[in-house]
C-alpha cells in the first residue's frame, strides 16, 4: 500500500501542459457546480481548489509562471471590465460620493491601522505604515458576482469602482515614496512629486489619445476578432506604461476601460465577447493562483503568527465597514447600498500583496527583511479571508438589490415590445440589427424578428433569390447571437417587399419596424425604395428607416430634429424613449431642435430618463430650418428627422420629400427617420394644461 502511495505521489506535481490545463479546466466548470449547491459563492469556489491543489495542499500543481502569467491577466481583466461596465453619465452625477468613499476608504484604515500597528504590534513607523495601507487597499474581486446580477451600472457599484481607483493610486502613492526612501533616501524628498508628475502626464495621454485610436480603428474594421485583439492589446498598453511610470498595472488597465467605455456599448457583441473569455478563463485562472499561494500551516507555528493575522484580518474587515457606513450617513445611501459598497471594498488581491512584497525585499542595514516572513503569509491569508467575506456580502447583497428591482419593476402586459427588421442588402444587414439590440427591451432575448420577403413576381428568380434571403437571415442571426439575443428568421414570398413586410409585422404583433434607407441607383429611382406612403400608412407601429455610413460605436453626437405639434403623435413617447435609450448607451451627446412647445415636453421625458446631463435642447420654431442644420452636422453624428404620416397631427407636406432631402443635404453623416407609432397614447405634462388647439 506504501508503494502505491510512493508510485502515485511521483506522477506529482504534474508538469505536462495539457493536463494542468484540463485540471484548471475541470476547477472552473465543476466549482460553480458543487459551490453552487451549497450556497457558496463560486469566486470562494474557486480559491478554495487552488488550495486544494496548490503546493502547500495536495502538491497537484505548481505555481509556476503560466500561472503568474494568466493570474495577472485575469486581475487586469477584472479591473478592465470594471472601467468598460461602469455607467459613465452615473459615475459623473456621483463623482463627489467616489471620491468621498475613496478618500475615507484610505484615511480611515491608515489612522486605525497605524495606531494599532504602532501600540499593539510594537512595529516602528515605517512598517506600521505599510502595514496600515494592506488595510487601505482593495481589489474588486468580487465583481464578477455583481455583473452576474446585472447589478453593474448602479449607482453604489459605480461609486465603489471610482473608490477602488483613488484608494488603490493612494495607497501605492504611498507605497512608491516609502519603497524610495530606502532605495535612494537623497531624492526621497521629490519622489514623491516625480511620481505624480508621470502618472498626471500619462493619463492625460490615455484620455486623449486611446479615443481617438479607438474610433479610428472601429470605423476602419468590423472584424469580431481584429477588435477583440485591439481592445485587449490598449488595455496590456496602459498598464505596462503604468507600470513604466512606477504604479501598479491595476491602474492602467482600468483607465483604459474608462476611456474605451463608450466605444463598447454594453449591448455589443465586442463587449460580450470580452465579458465571455474574462469570466470563462482569465478570471478563474487568477483566483485559482490566489488561492494556490496560502499556506494555511504557517499559522500554526506560535502564537504571534495568529495575533498577527488576527489583528490584520480585524482591522481590514473593520475599517473597510467604519468607511462604508460613514458614506452611507455622509450621502444619504440606502443599507442595500452600503453593503454592496462595503462587500465590494473588502477584498484585497494585487496592492495588498504588492506591499508585502516591496516590504519584504528592502533589507535593512542588519540583514533582517523591513517586513518580515509572518508578514508577508500574513498578507496572503488576509486575501483568502477578505475575499471570502467580500464574496458573501456581495452575494447576499446584490441579491437583495436584484429581488428589489425585480418588485419595483412596472409588470410587464401582454403586449410586449417586439422589433421587425427586414434583411434585403448584406451591406446594411449589421446596422439594422445593431439598432435593433440598442432600442430592444433587454430583459428579454427572444423579441427581435429578422424576415426576408422573396418577391415571387418573377418565376425564373425566386430560387436563386431564396438561396440568397436564407443566407442573409443566417448572417442577420449570426450577428446577433454575439450580443446574446436570439434572433427569430422569417423567410416570406410576397408579390412586392412591402407587402410582404406588412403582412409580417402584423403575424408577428412587431411594435416596431427598422428598415434601410433605399440606396438610390438610377435618376428614376427614388431613396424610398419600395416603402412608399402607401406602406406606411398600413402599418400604424413605429417605423424606422436607417442609413449609416459608420459603426453606432463611433458617434459622437445624436441630432434630432423635431416638428411642430410633434408632442400630439401617440407614439411620440416611444420614439423619444428609444433615441435616448441608443444615446445612453453609446454615451452621446443628443441635441434636440424643435419648437419652444414641443421643447417642455421633451425636457419632461428627458428628465424622467434621468439623462438630462447630455442633453441639450435648442429652438427650431420651423420645419423650414431644418435644412439649416447641415451647417452644423458632422460625419461623425447620426441626425434623426422625427416625421409623421399623412393624417398626423405633426405631418408636413415636406415628409413626402424627406429621404431625398437627407440624401441631398446630409450626405455626409448617418441619417435616420422615424414614423411615431400610432396606437399609444400621447404624453402627458401634468404641470401644465393640454392644449387645445390640436
Amino acid at each position: 500500500m506504501t508503494e502505491l502511495i510512493r508510485n502515485i505521489a511521483g506522477y506529482f506535481p504534474v508538469q505536462d501542459p495539457t493536463w494542468i490545463f484540463f485540471i484548471v479546466l475541470g476547477i472552473i466548470l465543476f466549482a460553480p457546480i458543487v459551490f453552487g449547491k451549497l450556497r457558496i459563492p463560486h469566486i470562494i469556489g474557486m480559491i478554495l481548489a487552488g488550495m486544494v491543489i496548490g503546493e502547500h495542499g495536495l502538491n497537484i500543481i505548481v505555481r509556476d509562471s503560466s500561472f503568474q502569467l494568466f493570474g495577472n491577466v485575469g486581475l487586469l481583466y477584472i479591473m478592465f471590465l470594471a472601467g468598460m461596465e461602469m455607467d459613465m453619465n452615473d459615475f459623473k452625477q456621483n463623482r463627489n460620493k467616489a471620491i468621498v468613499f475613496g478618500l475615507l476608504g484610505f484615511i480611515v484604515p491608515m489612522a486605525m491601522g497605524y495606531a494599532v500597528n504602532s501600540m499593539l504590534l510594537k512595529y516602528a513607523a515605517v512598517p506600521a505604515m505599510l502595514v496600515a495601507s494592506m488595510y487601505a487597499s482593495h481589489t474588486l474581486v468580487s465583481y464578477p458576482i455583481v455583473s452576474r446580477y446585472g447589478m453593474a451600472r448602479q449607482r453604489s457599484v459605480s461609486i465603489s469602482v471610482g473608490a477602488t481607483a483613488i484608494t488603490d493610486c493612494l495607497t501605492l502613492f504611498l507605497l512608491a515614496i516609502l519603497g524610495g526612501l530606502y532605495k535612494d533616501a537623497d531624492s526621497g524628498s521629490l519622489l514623491w512629486l516625480w511620481l505624480v508628475v508621470k502618472v498626471a502626464l500619462l493619463t492625460a495621454c490615455v484620455i486623449i489619445f486611446f479615443p481617438r485610436i479607438g474610433r479610428w480603428f472601429f470605423r476602419r474594421y468590423s472584424n469580431g476578432v481584429l477588435q477583440y485583439i485591439f481592445v485587449l492589446g490598449m488595455m496590456f498598453l496602459s498598464a505596462g506604461l503604468m507600470k513604466i511610470v512606477g504604479m501598479e498595472g491595476i491602474l492602467g488597465a482600468f483607465l483604459a476601460g474608462l476611456v474605451l467605455n463608450r466605444l463598447v456599448p454594453n449591448v455589443s457583441t465586442l463587449m460580450h465577447n470580452l465579458e465571455f473569455v474574462g469570466n470563462a478563463l482569465f478570471i478563474p485562472f487568477f483566483l485559482i493562483g490566489v488561492g494556490m499561494m496560502i499556506d494555511l500551516r504557517v499559522f500554526f507555528g506560535g502564537w504571534e503568527a495568529v495575533e498577527l493575522l488576527v489583528v490584520m484580518v480585524v482591522m481590514a474587515i473593520v475599517t473597510k465597514w467604519i468607511t462604508a457606513w460613514l458614506t452611507q450617513k455622509l450621502c444619504r445611501m440606502s443599507v442595500s447600498e452600503r453593503s454592496l459598497m462595503y462587500g465590494l471594498s473588502t477584498s484585497r488581491a494585487a496592492a495588498t500583496l504588492a506591499v508585502a512584497l516591496v516590504g519584504y525585499n528592502i533589507i535593512l542595514p542588519d540583514g533582517s527583511h523591513l517586513l518580515g516572513n509572518e508578514v508577508l503569509n500574513g498578507a496572503i491569508a488576509l486575501i483568502l479571508i477578505t475575499c471570502v467575506v467580500s464574496s458573501i456580502v456581495t452575494e447576499r447583497a446584490s441579491r437583495r438589490m436584484a429581488l428589489h428591482e425585480m418588485e419595483a419593476a412596472e409588470p410587464e402586459t401582454s403586449d410586449g415590445e417586439r422589433v421587425l427588421i427586414s434583411v434585403s442588402n448584406p451591406n446594411t444587414l449589421f446596422e439594422l440589427v445593431s439598432l435593433a439590440v440598442l432600442i430592444r427591451d433587454s430583459k428579454n432575448t427572444d423579441n427581435v424578428i429578422a424576415v426576408n420577403v422573396v418577391s415571387d413576381s418573377d418565376n425564373r428568380n425566386v430560387a436563386r433569390s431564396a438561396r440568397q434571403g436564407k443566407r442573409f437571415l443566417e448572417m442577420a442571426a449570426q450577428a446577433a447571437s454575439g450580443s446574446g439575443m436570439t434572433l427569430k428568421t422569417v423567410s416570406r414570398y410576397s408579390a412586392d417587399v412591402a407587402t410582404g413586410v406588412i403582412h409580417t409585422a402584423k403575424e408577428q404583433e412587431a411594435t416596431t419596424i427598422i428598415l434601410g434607407i433605399h440606396r438610390k441607383l438610377t435618376a428614376a429611382d427614388s431613396h424610398s425604395g419600395p416603402y412608399s406612403e402607401a406602406f406606411l400608412s398600413r402599418l400604424h407601429r413605429e417605423v424606422v428607416m436607417i442609413k449609416m455610413l459608420m459603426p453606432f460605436n463611433t458617434l459622437r453626437r445624436i441630432v434630432v430634429a423635431v416638428p411642430p405639434k410633434a408632442q400630439f403623435e401617440p407614439g411620440f413617447s416611444k420614439w423619444m424613449n428609444h433615441v435616448l435609450k441608443v444615446g445612453r448607451t453609446l454615451g452621446c451627446q443628443i441635441h434636440f431642435h424643435c419648437s419652444h412647445e414641443t421643447a417642455m415636453f421633451v425636457r419632461l421625458i428627458v428628465d424622467r430618463q434621468g439623462y438630462s446631463d447630455k442633453v441639450r435642447i435648442e429652438q427650431m420654431d420651423s420645419w423650414d430650418e431644418f435644412m439649416m442644420l447641415s451647417a452644423s452636422v458632422n460625419y461623425d453624428h447620426l441626425l434623426i428627422a422625427a416625421a409623421s404620416r399623412p393624417g398626423g397631427v405633426s405631418y408636413l407636406p415636406d415628409f413626402e420629400k424627406l429621404p431625398d432631402m437627407l440624401a441631398q443635404y446630409f450626405g455626409n453623416c448617418s441619417t435616420m427617420i422615424v414614423y411615431p407609432d400610432q396606437t399609444g397614447e400621447p404624453v402627458q405634462l401634468p404641470a401644465f394644461s393640454q392644449p387645445i388647439n390640436r
